[in-house]
């Protein structure tokens, strides 16, 4: 049975039509799903009656379970059960411009970066676009918050979802739906050449950011299995070509390992890779975890690296860490559960 969460309101508009309905009664329904947020169809009252026992028997209305929850300054991290059992993450970030959810879209993840913890666990299956979807809804209930920014950037490859991706997006953008601004959104990909060619066709204002964490082939070789499929000179190339088309700035995050890609070295050379792009980087403060062997930056080679950045007109800015007390690193609360459990 399909979960009501998982459709469009364009797929919705379609399944009315099929069974000789109005188009309009899509509208209604999110309405309720989205504005009013009922839980179950028996609670939408201006709904006939044959249409509400249609579509109970055609969709369920299941939520998705939190059975972790690990709070700091700031910051609420979530491990949620779905139907199957499977476990996955999703981490809300409180800044001064809003709250900011960090959403998983796969179950385990295929691109093994040598320094994240949710690639340790390979990819079980893709988040169909309901589960992705609940993980807002969820959140929001749990605190009686507004999510205002979300950024599919947890456990998982979103480009590797790709359909469930775009679906998604378009329910959380949609002002009938969750109604996220399509530039308080942005989708993190590790560098899938041809699905960020394909992205910058969807015309969508929503922001791209590159998971790029080297300056050369050598150490992005060593650190993301990704790269020797398409290289750093075939992610610029195809980020040049996004821009050329949607004229949207692109986001390159960097996170920050010690002895691996800090060096002074480094920063100068990610500078002349980056020169002329319109886009920012984001250094990112490595999250250390007890699994994986790479070390946290130093503070002063963080604002080396970064005083390069700038002398070299590359806008730059250094990510607040977050959540010293809580598994901050993603895929880290999900693993910590499994091992105890």
């Amino acid at each position: 049975m399909k979960n009501i969460y998982g459709y469009t309101i364009e797929k919705l508009e379609q399944y009315f039509t099929n069974i000789n309905d109005k188009k309009f009664r899509a509208i209604q329904i999110y309405e309720w799903l989205y504005k009013k947020r009922v839980t179950s169809f028996d609670s939408m009252n201006n709904i006939k009656k044959e249409i509400i026992e249609k579509l109970k028997k055609d969709f369920s209305i299941s939520n998705i379970e939190i059975i972790n929850k690990q709070t700091d300054k700031d910051v609420v991290k979530y491990l949620f059960k779905l139907e199957d059992n499977s476990k996955v993450e999703a981490v809300l970030m409180k800044h001064d411009y809003g709250n900011s959810l960090c959403v998983s879209s796969q179950v385990g993840c295929n691109m093994g970066c040598a320094f994240c913890e949710s690639g340790r666990l390979k990819k079980v299956r893709n988040l169909e676009v309901h589960e992705m979807v609940l993980q807002i809804l969820t959140v929001e209930k749990d605190l009686n918050i507004r999510v205002s920014h979300i950024v599919v950037m947890g456990i998982g490859e979103p480009f590797d979802n790709y359909d469930n991706l775009m679906d998604f997006l378009n329910i959380i953008n949609a002002p009938k739906g969750i109604d996220i601004g399509a530039r308080h959104i942005t989708v993190s990909t590790c560098g899938i050449v041809p699905k960020i060619k394909k992205f910058a066709r969807e015309q969508k204002q929503v922001n791209l950011a590159i998971s790029l964490h080297a300056p050369n082939d050598k150490i992005r070789n060593k650190i993301m299995k990704i790269n020797k499929v398409y290289t750093i000179n075939e992610i610029i190339e195809s980020v040049k070509e996004y821009i050329k088309l949607t004229n949207r700035r692109v986001t390159f995050e960097y996170i920050m390992l010690y002895n691996i890609n800090d060096s002074i070295e480094n920063a100068v050379e990610l500078s002349k890779i980056l020169k002329g792009i319109n886009c920012y980087v984001n250094i990112i403060p490595y999250n250390e975890t007890s699994n994986i062997e790479f070390k946290k930056s130093p503070k002063e080679r963080i604002m080396a690296f970064y005083d390069i950045l700038k002398k070299n007109n590359i806008n730059v800015t250094i990510r607040k860490e977050f959540g010293s007390k809580v598994s901050a690193a993603c895929g880290q609360l999900r693993s910590n559960y499994e091992e105890e459990n």
